[in-house]
């Protein structure tokens, strides 16, 4: 008789192996690793956006207590690093300007000095007591004053992204339109503000350096470190223990990553460089100010037949960088006809980055809103809208998803919300509440690492499992989602497990950005551990003492640490058993997986839905976002709880686009004017509304071997788009400026 199916860790909610550390202050940050004879250094930013240095007097902070002050005139010079996403395995600088290295002043902020002391206080008050002179120059910060220089680059996305596409002939589509929707949206910039700001440690031992780093990539980490010193990689150990929040601004290595190891070296003692908060502003990249102009057309049955999605945005003197704003848009629904284009304007700023759903978050915003729009127009409801258009096939290259769910999502979201109340025009009151329902559905794709993913599994001789692998916990709770992996595919109960990350020396994986985290780190794990199972059963076949002796490996299953017959579980051998009568203390191998092949017929992209309730106070100006409901279709669940507390945050934050986040220029000298959290405005508790979270269960076998598809962007996509949605539906008014604000209402 055949034993019962083993019980599958992978998709149940187990708590956080690290949730204990973390609540009782046991997890070490990188600011908090102790490093013998360790020095600080605080960055001096430039006070002028635009111009030259024309002296630097570091005497006041050398008298201070300083040991060093490093300017552009002692500060060794370094490689030129081109600019790569770092999910593709390769250096990957945040922008290719390096600070300095001249005399040159390129935005507000720009680090002109680095002094360095025996404590942070005293390094924190030396340079106070830097004092700079400049040649300044007007500063150009905002779209509206650069609008007559922009241009149309080659590419942007560091060379990834055309800025220019097209499908189809949109021209034709929109003369032969019923009905159109023509639409400009504007977005403010918004900036990165984990918990954690960003710090980089860094130590010498002859030619070889340990770098601790805030970091969501210790691979991308150690090769950009590697690549600006011109050492090889091998001399370079990257650790991380704890990251306090990422969200994309640790994605991507800015100038403090290798300046710490650089003036270490230097020093020849080790040095932590710490970034305050108003420098997270300046030194982490941002999510750039941008205007898009949408124009979707249909026939008279409401099929869309046409798109145009035009974005300008505000970029940096020395990168052709612009979110993917058009890139899901221009798939999310079988419009034949779609004409794209990125327009940039070269401003005093930072080179834009990623930021959580970078371009999709914005993008769909501008089409989903359109959509609800152009459904007034049509008399139709918004949903069936929706439905109505969904194609099963990508557009771009008509091949089949290679999962969807979409459907699914919208419809399911739609029932839990309770959406078929919905009153077609005008809202309903509350007192002197106005009440609105909107929809938005999210679409993010499923991007793949561009080398080799790789992990290393031991068995010991007591039974137990070691898994390692180069990936960090950045607070998605990856360890514990991939000991779930292990532990199913080698066959191990939980509590014998040791899952090791965050250390260089553990075999590479992919920095943990675009939603590749999950997909990646857990691909490699279950290979790899499938492999050494498939070795320990080879073992035990060959072993005259095993009562598995002969038998053939199909015929045996792992589970619970002991191999059995899959059709007679009670002819078994304990793993500790098999090992014990080889005489061997463990096994171990390395294993690894690599994507598919680009060509492979599948278009992939993982979907939802989003809804909101919002109050609106007409004589106030306030927005209240009451409850939200969003349905995913993620692929595979590896962990329940960890999910949803991802889409949670991913929610909360739509709300933080839709009506609070904005970083706010200063045309006089280009610096930003509420760097700090006391103004740059975050929702806190009070304002997190009702959220009601579902997953929709879809297969996947293409994407990987576990087909999971990653959640950590999908769940903030078509959130701002329900809550902006939603006021129309309170107010009546349309509202394109994002983030909405009390003064537009008024």
């Amino acid at each position: 008789m055949s034993a019962p199916a083993a019980p599958k860790l992978v998709g149940q909610g187990l708590d956080r192996i690290d949730g204990h550390a973390k609540v009782t202050g046991a997890a070490r940050y990188t600011a908090e690793i102790p490093m013998p004879n360790a020095a600080y250094g605080v960055i001096v930013g430039a006070e002028i956006g635009n111009g030259t240095v024309t002296s630097i007097d570091v005497s006041h902070a050398l008298r201070a207590g300083a040991v060093a002050v490093l300017t552009h005139e002692n500060l060794p010079r370094v490689a030129a690093v081109p600019l790569l996403p770092s999910m593709f395995g390769q250096p990957a600088p945040g922008q290719t300007f390096f600070p300095m290295q001249d005399t040159t002043i390129h935005y507000f902020g720009q680090p002109i000095a680095v002094v360095v002391a025996d404590t942070f206080e005293v390094a924190q008050q030396a340079a106070r007591l830097v004092e700079a002179t400049y040649d300044a120059r007007p500063a150009l910060v905002r779209l509206d004053d650069g609008r007559d220089e922009q241009y149309l680059p080659d590419s942007i996305f560091a060379g990834q992204i055309p800025a220019s596409q097209s499908r189809g002939d949109f021209a034709s589509a929109s003369a032969a339109a019923v009905h159109t929707v023509d639409a400009t949206f504007r977005f403010a910039a918004n900036h990165h503000n984990p918990i954690e700001c960003s710090v980089t440690a860094a130590m010498w031992n002859g030619d070889s350096v340990t770098v601790y780093d805030a970091t969501q990539g210790i691979v991308a980490s150690q090769l950009t470190i590697a690549a600006y010193l011109g050492i090889s990689p091998s001399k370079v150990r990257v650790v991380t223990d704890y990251v306090g929040g990422g969200f994309g601004g640790k994605a991507m290595m800015w100038p403090h990553v290798t300046l710490a190891p650089l003036i270490a070296r230097e020093l020849g003692r080790p040095v932590r460089v710490i970034l305050n908060r108003e420098q997270m502003f300046y030194g982490t990249g941002l999510r750039e100010e941008q205007e898009q102009r949408v124009t979707l057309v249909c026939d008279a049955d409401g099929r869309f037949t046409g798109l145009r999605h035009h974005k300008l945005s505000v970029t940096s003197h020395f990168d052709d960088w612009a979110e993917p704003s058009l890139e899901v848009a221009s798939k999310a629904y079988g419009i034949p006809h779609w004409e794209g284009q990125y327009r940039l304007i070269k401003g005093n700023t930072m080179t834009p980055t990623f930021m959580r759903g970078p371009g999709e978050a914005s993008g769909m915003v501008a089409l989903e809103c359109a959509i609800d729009e152009l459904a007034e127009q049509l008399g139709a409801d918004p949903v069936e809208l929706r439905l109505r258009n969904h194609a099963a096939v990508d557009p771009e290259s008509g091949n089949p998803w290679s999962s969807d769910g979409y459907p699914e999502c919208l419809r399911l979201a739609a029932e839990r919300f309770g959406w078929d109340s919905r009153k077609q025009t005008g809202s309903h009151t509350d007192g002197n509440w106005l009440i609105g329902w909107g929809v938005g559905t999210a679409g993010y794709p499923v991007y793949e690492p561009g080398q080799p993913q790789r992990a290393h599994a031991r068995l010991r001789s007591d039974g137990s499992l070691v898994v390692q692998t180069g990936t960090q916990e950045f607070g998605t709770g990856v360890a514990t989602a991939m000991s779930q992996v292990a532990c199913d595919a080698m066959g191990m109960p939980f509590d014998r497990i040791r899952f090791e990350i965050g250390n260089t020396d553990y075999p590479n994986v992919a920095a943990t950005v675009g939603s590749i985290g999950a997909s990646a780190v857990s691909s490699a794990v279950h290979n790899t551990c499938t492999q050494l199972l498939a070795q320990l059963i080879d073992i035990a076949v060959a072993d005259i003492d095993s009562p598995l002796r002969g038998r053939t490996p199909d015929e045996i299953e792992g589970v619970e640490g002991v191999l059995r017959l899959i059709d007679d579980p009670s002819v078994h051998d304990a793993y500790a058993d098999v090992l014990e009568r080889n005489h061997l203390s463990d096994i171990e191998t390395t294993g690894s997986w690599r994507p598919a092949a680009p060509s492979a017929p599948y278009g992939k992209m993982s979907f939802g839905a989003q809804f909101a309730e919002v109050a609106v106070d007409p004589e106030l100006g306030l927005i209240r976002v009451r409850r939200m409901v969003g349905a995913f279709a993620p692929g595979r669940v590896l962990n329940a709880k960890l999910a949803r507390s991802q889409v949670l945050g991913g929610m909360n934050w739509g709300l933080s686009q839709a009506l609070m986040e904005a970083s706010l220029p200063d045309p006089r000298d280009g610096r930003w004017a509420n760097a700090s959290l006391l103004e740059y405005l975050l929702p806190v508790n009070a304002d997190a509304p009702e959220v009601d979270i579902s997953f929709v269960a879809v297969d996947d076998t293409v994407v990987n071997p576990l087909g999971v598809k990653g959640i950590g962007e999908l769940g903030m996509i078509g959130a701002a788009a329900a809550i902006v949605n939603a006021v129309h539906h309170a107010t009546g008014r349309r509202f394109r400026d994002i983030p909405l604000r009390i003064e537009h209402l008024l």
